[in-house]
């Protein structure tokens, strides 16, 4: 018997470097409960369908538990002669429990097999995903409570355009995220076939139950077309297309609180525990959390990239080039949880600094708007009520002063239509107070949607 389950082909062994280099223990080593999971499955299985003894079944199942201890405890030995998860474990319990193990491959190939672990072990990576992306939520969530009416400026361009609240803010993100959970959990439901019994590509002449592997496992199903289960990798995509969306928020929010955080901002600090300093300038609070987060989304959108250009010249069945799809999503989940983790525990700890917040909304001409607001009311058409603000702006910038410091000669001067007491009621609580609708940034409007997510994020 060659040491190769496939070597009985072959007649000189495997050049060392290729062995080296076409082994992917190192990378499918974590998938290995999932993978002892769907050889448990498929052996109970296999017996009651009479393909299987029970007393081989008993054994195998015997030594998969035995095998599960030898690795929970570090004693089992991965090697690369051995390829993959698969052949390492199916070896061993050979080793153990001698021809029985050599049975269990009775009806399947490493092609379902491997198609059947990702999707076990993505599926419960998945959930601790969207469980992170949960509690990023209802801490946001608590700071927008915390904020309802902390005032600041709301920006377009990074340019002043309109007061806001900070709690309106944070709750933008809580709908970004919200969202990126739901795509998790859509690509999780077409995820949850079972490929297992696809065998190599046209199924197995044996006569197995594939309801009964797949219920065992916890899938909703079987898939319904070999081929398509062993070869496609379209759940995977999926994933990564809704990792990289994720990432994609958590980077847009990051160079925001790095804004924030520096001097020419001063809104925010960050707690000390998230940061870290230089080392040759002595004064340096530098945010690198958030900006490690921004970076990691460059690796988060390449493993998209890299599975999209694997796959897409691929014709069916399976090819060597899958063995890469588990490096991107692998990378890709570790380093968006970890991004997740990061700013679930460190936002607890923002300061928040509301003066300086309310200065900044206070300048800029950010009440702009609601004074051409205020000219619409008293019968000015919106077009010429922008013309009017327009150049008031223009006046205030000229005079170094701010819209609601014009005095009468000024409005007179630029419309007769525009009076002092309109620029006068301008401020910038009575302006997100006005916005005081479904979606709006009012602080009543923060209150009412934060009851409303924290009875959504209660479970």
């Amino acid at each position: 018997m060659s040491e190769k389950p496939w070597g009985g082909r072959f007649e000189s062994p495997t050049n060392e470097f290729v062995e080296a280099f076409n082994a992917s223990i190192d990378v499918d080593a974590r998938m290995y409960a999932e993978d002892i999971a769907g050889s448990r499955a498929h052996a109970k299985m296999l017996t009651a369908q009479g393909i299987l003894s029970q007393e081989d079944c008993n054994a195998i199942l015997r030594g998969l538990d035995e095998i599960t201890g030898e690795i929970n405890s570090g004693e089992f030995e991965f090697t690369i002669a051995l390829e993959d998860v698969h052949m390492n474990i199916e070896a061993r319990l050979t080793e153990k429990i001698g021809d029985a193990g050599k049975r269990l491959h009775t009806a399947r190939s490493r092609n379902d097999q491997v198609a059947t672990d990702t999707r076990l072990y993505l599926r419960r990576r998945t959930a601790d995903i969207v469980a992170r992306i949960r509690h990023l939520q209802r801490v946001l969530v608590a700071l927008a409570d915390e904020h309802a009416d902390t005032i600041m400026p709301g920006f377009t361009h990074l340019q002043t355009a309109q007061p806001v609240t900070l709690g309106h803010h944070l709750l933008a993100y809580v709908e970004m995220f919200d969202r990126d959970a739901g795509r998790f959990a859509d690509a999780s439901k077409r995820m949850n076939r079972c490929p297992l019994g696809s065998a190599a590509l046209a199924g197995t002449t044996f006569a197995i139950d594939r309801v009964m592997t797949a219920k065992e496992l916890g899938f909703d199903g079987p898939t319904s077309n070999s081929l398509d289960a062993v070869s496609d990798r379209d759940f995977i995509m999926e994933l990564l297309a809704a990792a990289s969306i994720s990432a994609v928020h958590l980077s847009r929010f990051s160079e925001e609180l790095i804004l924030w955080m520096s001097a020419q901002f001063r809104f925010i600090d960050l707690p000390d525990a998230f940061c870290t300093g230089s080392s040759i300038m002595p004064q340096k609070k530098n945010p690198d959390m958030p900006e490690l987060v921004r970076g990691k989304t460059g690796r988060i959108i390449g493993g998209l990239v890299a599975i999209l250009t694997t796959v897409k010249s691929l014709p069916l069945a399976y090819n060597k080039d899958m063995q890469e799809d588990k490096t991107a999503i692998f990378d890709a989940f570790d380093n968006l949880e970890g991004s997740l983790r990061v700013f679930g525990d460190m936002l607890p700890g923002i300061t928040v600094n509301k003066a300086v917040l309310h200065r900044a909304a206070s300048s800029g001409f950010a009440t702009a708007t609601d004074l051409a607001d205020a000219l619409v009311r008293a019968g000015v058409p919106f077009r010429d009520a922008h013309e009017i603000v327009g150049k008031s702006v223009g006046h205030c910038i000229k005079a170094d002063i701010e819209l609601h410091e014009m005095d009468d000669a000024a409005c007179s001067a630029i419309d007769a239509r525009l009076s002092v007491d309109m620029v006068r009621a301008l401020s910038v609580e009575s302006c997100v107070a006005a916005r005081d609708h479904v979606g709006g940034t009012a602080p009543a409007q923060v209150r009412i949607q934060v009851a409303t997510w924290k009875k959504e994020l209660k479970s």
